[in-house]
């Protein structure tokens, strides 16, 4: 087997965020070794670190760490351009096709680095000669001919640095615990919120059931009113419950008032559709009275946009769930275009859905009483990520308090 060396250079908080431990590891762990050619250390607490070093071993092990090294935030010496493959066939790539994450990236091309456009996670890179633009494209979205970086030479991330300021928003960034005073974390999630808002930011919602069940709808109503929200992503069950409760009271059968299950109260969210397909559509309910309160009243009021994507365990489904997945992802990721913050709200499977489309730079917050949830999101790419162990009734009533007081 060939041997070869690749040089690469790296600057940040490399130290206290722990990237030169993870750096050197990776190498060694994948068979791999390396020499350490400089390492510079910054002097204050802001300064950058600053690192190069070399990457020796057989070329197929280099070129596995050497990716791995880049979407940490390596970069490969010399300003060599990025390779690039046409494809031969629609949904096909190269094998050697560079694989993006969701941190902020630059693809060198034309004696300048371009900066890459629609970041995510696990897309390809593609650039347009003519035009000197480099975008992420879903595999599926791949057509003949199109000019695939292969390869990370030329490629450069920028992953997040933690803050070393208390007050900082990521001051709680991954590390997950139930055992901390959940209205310190809503004061500085209120603050942040109310900045975005100031400067006509977008912060998105995503929100499961859980939020009708724990009474959180009104709360969430509350925010839609005030402006703190501009998109809501969900699934065909949080609007289902939602107009369930506001037709008949109840929540999965249960009234929310009381807690105390009303009889025949299962046939409750079945009801509720009936009612919305008898209308047309959600919006037709609101403009002819049917629909007086609930989140998705408040969002057709506030002309706040919201996808509804469905799955085969929907009921119903409402007219505006939408069926087909690929148009559904289209959806979403549309929505995430230009957010500022995200607030997942107990929902582990469309919390990582829109977590794997959202760029790394985007602010997020998951609040679930599973501590696993948050974890999972983390572990999934998604590192921004502020965990918030609690109940997300409780956490929607704080939040909307602290920022329209009573």
């Amino acid at each position: 087997m060939p041997h070869r060396s690749v040089d690469l250079r790296a600057e940040g908080h490399l130290i206290d965020t722990g990237l030169m431990s993870r750096c050197l590891d990776l190498i060694v762990e994948n068979g791999a070794s390396y020499e350490l050619r400089q390492f510079d250390i910054g002097r204050k607490v802001d300064d950058f670190s600053r690192l190069w070093l070399t990457v020796q071993g057989p070329s197929n092990v280099v070129d596995l760490v050497v990716n791995d090294l880049v979407s940490l935030g390596c970069v490969v010496e010399g300003n060599e351009p990025a390779r690039l493959e046409p494809s031969t066939g629609d949904r096909t790539v190269p094998d050697d096709f560079y694989s993006t994450t969701n941190h902020r990236s630059e693809v060198f091309h034309g004696g300048e680095w371009l900066a890459v456009r629609d970041q995510r996670m696990d897309a390809c890179l593609v650039v347009d000669r003519g035009a000197k633009t480099a975008r992420c494209v879903k595999l599926r979205d791949i057509r003949t001919g199109d000019l695939v970086v292969c390869g990370a030479t030329g490629v450069r991330v920028y992953p997040p640095f933690k803050s070393k300021q208390a007050k900082d928003f990521v001051f709680m960034a991954n590390d997950v615990s139930s055992e901390r005073r959940v209205e310190r974390m809503v004061d500085v999630i209120a603050e942040e919120m109310q900045q975005i808002r100031a400067r006509k930011g977008r912060m998105v919602v995503v929100a499961g059931p859980v939020v009708v069940h724990t009474g959180g709808g009104e709360h969430l109503g509350r925010l839609i009113r005030g402006g703190y929200v501009q998109s809501l992503l969900s699934g065909n069950a949080v609007a289902v419950h939602d107009v369930e409760r506001a037709l008949f009271g109840t929540s999965l059968g249960v009234d929310q008032m009381s807690g105390i299950p009303v009889h025949d109260g299962h046939m409750n969210h079945m009801r509720a559709i009936n009612q919305i397909n008898k209308c047309g559509s959600l919006r037709a309910a609101v403009e002819t009275g049917v629909l007086q309160n609930g989140i998705l009243y408040e969002c057709v009021r506030a002309g706040v946009p919201f996808v509804l994507a469905g799955s085969i365990r929907d009921d119903g489904p409402l007219p505006d769930t939408i069926m087909d997945l690929i148009e559904a992802q289209s959806r979403t990721a549309a929505e995430i275009v230009g957010a500022d913050m995200e607030i997942i709200l107990s929902t582990m499977l469309h919390g990582i859905g829109v977590g794997n489309m959202t760029p790394s730079w985007v602010k997020t917050v998951c609040v679930d009483i599973n501590p696993a949830v948050v974890t999972k999101l983390v572990d999934r790419g998604s590192a921004q990520a502020v965990g918030i162990v609690t109940d997300v009734g409780l956490f929607l009533r704080l939040l909307a308090d602290a920022l329209m007081p009573r």
